[in-house]
């Protein structure tokens, strides 16, 4: 740890605990006391109000009246920022966030239990490679920057796009990039798995009223329909996470009754056929009717005539 980090994680610390011995400030960053005696001098030089205190239970602290209002965060809510900052750090790219991280762990006592808490994501390949394009985008939103790209859409066609770039969002497993188009003058989101070509322009925009458009895409909601599914105790944790315990009830010895609400269209049949065997639909009638159409056509592209034909080409 460079000297001007350990000053600032000094003075965080004595800002939440009262006296902080030499010895337990050598410990925490494996340094010698004389080291933390230099340091403590350089802080006091700087005027900040470092105190010493002689004594077997002597060290250093720092004058009340500077200190933050303890009621604000206590040990526990800052444990608690580490564990979500932590967990979330592999799909935050800011390096902000690190410096956070370590701030925060400044300011927590080096006595107290850590790691009750882990979060854990699956490092994949493809996160990996759409870094650069989330370094881009998180720039040029800062800098008030356009952004220019091709965007490819669910149907494959490709079209070049000029966008004030507002916000990165992560949902689930994906990111997304929400900003003015230009192109189709209108706010829009766009995937960052869809986007090549990315390139922040030399020009910059200002600012539209965004919070506005929030609101009002907040107030947004796609068409859901209810329906009932038997569903297998295999599955029954994963509706239970989403749904809650009140959207499931006892059926039968092998099968559950879930009631629960998904978009109607393309995307709630693919939530349900990620399921497989383990869930059948029972209501509505219509529902389930539509739901056999989009399998029936999902197999009729496994066709037994159809492999032949590819595979003898």
């Amino acid at each position: 740890m460079e000297k001007v980090e350990r000053l600032l994680s000094i003075i965080m610390i004595l800002l939440k605990k009262d006296i902080v011995s030499t010895k337990v400030f050598a410990q925490l960053f494996n340094v010698s006391k004389r080291t933390i005696l230099r340091d403590m001098e350089t802080l006091s030089l700087s005027n900040i109000p470092i105190y010493s205190v002689n004594g077997i239970h002597g060290g250093y602290g720092i004058m009340d009246e500077y200190k933050v209002d303890k009621r604000l965060l206590s040990n526990s809510d800052l444990e608690n920022i580490l564990t979500a900052l932590g967990g979330l750090e592999q799909i935050l790219i800011s390096e902000e966030v690190e410096v956070t991280i370590k701030k925060i762990e400044a300011m927590v006592s080096p006595l107290s239990p850590k790691g009750s808490i882990q979060l854990s994501f699956y490092e994949w390949e493809g996160r990996s490679e759409i870094l650069q394009t989330l370094k881009i985008c998180q720039e040029s939103i800062l800098k008030k920057r356009l952004v220019t790209f091709d965007y490819i859409d669910k149907n494959g066609s490709t079209t070049n796009r000029v966008v004030e770039p507002y916000q990165l969002h992560f949902s689930e497993s994906s990111w997304y990039l929400k900003g003015f188009c230009l192109h189709r003058q209108s706010y829009r989101t766009f995937k960052l798995s869809r986007i090549d070509h990315l390139l922040m322009d030399e020009n910059t925009f200002n600012p539209r009223d965004y919070l506005l458009e929030q609101e009002h895409e907040a107030s947004y909601q796609p068409e859901l329909v209810a329906i009932k599914a038997l569903i297998s105790p295999s599955i029954k944790d994963k509706l239970l996470e989403r749904y809650g315990r009140k959207s499931i009830e006892a059926y039968s010895s092998e099968y559950f009754l879930a009631t629960i609400y998904v978009p109607q269209n393309s995307i709630g049949f693919q939530f349900l056929a990620s399921f497989g065997t383990n869930l059948e639909i029972v209501e509505p009638k219509a529902y389930v009717e539509e739901f056999r159409d989009y399998l029936k056509e999902m197999i009729e592209r496994y066709t037994l005539k159809d492999l032949k034909e590819d595979y003898y080409v």
